[in-house]
């Protein structure tokens, strides 16, 4: 096992050692095998790393790290102090073909399946900076101050900006040239850890699920990496991608138009099983600790690549918020197919959407969750379950999009607005329990969830009148199995047209309605209150504070600690709310680690008591 050194100071010409490092990390990255660690010292980097190779197991792993106590930053940008100013603060400069190389962000469009504005006038892969803010591209030359335009001809690309007072040649100015920071050309460059670097600026496409999906940090469809203590910023579009690779399908439907994407992303699942997509080659990923800010597209994103992860830890915000462009792909955290992937304890918030688990989300827990200030916090689409949800705060005023079933949601406090739709166009995968190998594909009928021991609170009405949080969207579903089996069958034998009249069973208690939210009726036990929760989560000096105020007969509830014994199976996978190795869930500890009693109370949070309740939550 080798140790290797990077430094500014170093040459490629060194061999590596603390005395002698080399200068760029690419360098190492060329001849780092199975168990050696990469020491990157002080100093920006601007080149992609492109790891070589891998390891075959874990214990093996290589390692590219910072130095202790020492900031290296990997930029995909390059610094431009060669700009011209025309006239009224607009700025240009004349960059040649050769300038970029075989990969020019200036002519590649931003573009591809579900990408949906502008795409009359499309926007670039390239990015300009000032002193580290990103300006925001026009489509034509008409710049308003901290904007940027650009064009392009056979020799040359021109880059025109408007800096406002500033003068781009004495401040610090940037664009981006690389498309990642981080990228193995290669698949199936396994167990690698990317540990406590500054990542920025680089021109990664837009990610759909059906095309490649590189990102400023890219796994590119491998197993077992370890990416965590990392500031990561100003990707064009994903910052960390566990994503799908090319073979599979890129952008089919916006490339021909003969097929719907939804065609599409169907068959690229059922393609990469045959390549070879299951547990022992594929994800296991862990991504953790991270600071993710500043995005265009996501902060996570992944297709099937991201299965059997674990993320957790992370401070994600500030993504999709420039507005720049807009499509169906865009939040903190995007994963298709996180099948038994374990999300908890990352705190998203000021994002267009917080996270976003769309098809076979089967397996996924989703816990002790922070979101605040996002557009929406969390939508979850055509997926069957079992999925958990459980020890969330979700604070913003739009809450949940449930376009799901066979989902757990236990013990959350939902401040917001919640909605449910069916998806009964789009038949969608399941699988066997912990496994990629496909089972079926089923529409969502909607409901078959199971909802307990949470505390909603909401005001704000619908145009109808009615309000928008609660469980009452469940009203006229059977509350049991036997009773759904009971409904479809009871005019004869038949076959689906038998089921599609019949909503899907809902099992739901011991929840907690407040301000106007409301609830299911035929929850045999429930708390319902008209009283004003003054529900209010804010930051003071770095901390979070939730601030709550709760009925007289909070405590009130014949609630139990519930577990997998507990909520049944969902009607279309048929398997258990279980761990991804296969045991048991228990739901005792609340979501700050502490234990509960044997009658908890509802919400996340173990110290809610009746009355007013301030609380300094952990980020």
């Amino acid at each position: 096992m080798t140790t290797y050194h990077v430094s500014k100071n170093g040459s490629d010409q060194n061999n590596g050692t603390e005395a002698q490092p080399f200068l760029t990390i690419n360098k190492a990255a060329a001849i780092a095998e199975e168990g050696d660690t990469v020491i990157v010292h002080e100093g920006t980097y601007r080149e992609c790393v492109n790891p070589k190779n891998g390891a075959r197991a874990d214990a093996m792993r290589i390692t590219y790290k910072c130095a202790a106590g020492e900031r290296a930053v990997i930029k995909g940008s390059e610094i431009i102090t060669a700009w011209k100013n025309t006239s009224d603060n607009i700025w240009r400069v004349k960059l040649s073909k050769s300038f970029f190389g075989g990969f020019n962000p200036y002519t590649e469009t931003l573009d591809g399946d579900w990408l949906m504005e502008p795409i009359d006038k499309f926007l670039h892969l390239g990015q300009v900076y000032i002193n580290g803010k990103a300006l925001r591209e026009k489509t034509e030359n008409k710049l308003d101050e901290m904007c940027w335009y650009t064009e392009s001809d056979s020799e040359n690309t021109y880059i025109y900006a408007n800096f406002g007072a500033l003068d781009p040649n004495k401040e610090l100015c940037e664009i981006n040239v690389r498309r990642a920071c981080f990228y193995p050309e290669e698949t199936g460059i396994n167990y690698i850890t990317v540990s406590g670097f500054e990542f920025a600026h680089a021109a990664c496409p837009w990610a759909p699920p059906t095309a490649d999906q590189p990102g400023m940090v890219s796994a590119h469809w491998s197993k077992g990496w370890i990416i965590e203590n990392n500031i990561m910023h100003d990707a064009k579009c994903s910052a960390i991608s566990v994503g799908k690779e090319i073979s599979t399908g890129h952008n089919l439907y916006t490339r021909y138009h003969r097929k719907s994407g939804y065609r599409h992303q169907l068959e690229t699942v059922f393609m990469a099983r045959h390549a070879g997509w299951d547990k022992e080659r594929i994800g296991s990923h862990i991504i953790r600790n991270n600071i993710i800010y500043d995005c265009g597209q996501n902060g996570i994103v992944g297709h099937m690549g991201g299965a059997y992860s674990e993320i957790y830890n992370n401070h994600i915000y500030n993504i999709g918020n420039l507005h720049e462009f807009f499509g169906f792909e865009i939040a903190g955290i995007k994963l298709h197919a996180a099948i038994d992937t374990y999300i908890h304890h990352n705190y998203i918030h000021d994002c267009r959407l917080g996270m976003w688990l769309d098809w076979e989300a089967q397996g996924t827990r989703v816990s002790s969750n922070i979101f605040n200030d996002n557009e929406r916090d969390l939508f979850i689409e055509v997926t069957h379950g079992p999925h958990i949800v459980d020890n969330n705060i979700f604070g913003s005023s739009h809450n949940f999009c449930n376009a799901a079933q066979g989902g757990a949601y236990i013990h959350n406090l939902f401040c917001g607005s919640t909605k449910q739709y069916q998806v009964l166009e789009r038949s969608t995968p399941y699988h066997l329990p912990h496994s990629t190998e496909i089972m079926g594909t089923a529409a969502v009928y909607s409901y078959d969830d199971r909802i307990y021991q949470n505390i909603f609170c909401f005001s704000e009405e619908s145009e109808d009148g009615r309000t928008t949080c609660g469980t009452h969207a469940y009203n006229g579903c059977p509350t049991s199995m036997e009773e759904y089996i009971y409904l479809a069958t009871a005019t004869g034998r038949g076959d689906i047209e038998k089921f599609l009249p019949v909503r899907q069973p809902a099992y739901i208690n011991n929840n907690c309605y407040l301000d106007n939210a409301e609830g299911f009726d035929r929850e045999s036990s429930s708390i319902k209150s008209k009283d004003s929760s003054d529900i209010k989560i804010t930051e003071e000096n770095g901390s979070l504070i939730l601030e709550i105020t709760l009925p007289e007969n909070f405590m009130s509830l014949d609630t139990k600690i519930l577990g997998t014994s507990d909520l049944s199976i969902p009607r279309i996978t048929e398997a258990p709310y279980e761990a991804s190795d296969g045991s048991p869930i228990i739901f005792d500890v609340d979501a700050t680690g502490i234990k509960r009693g044997e009658k908890p109370v509802p919400g996340p949070l173990v110290q809610l008591k009746p009355g007013y309740n301030r609380i300094i939550l952990s980020l």
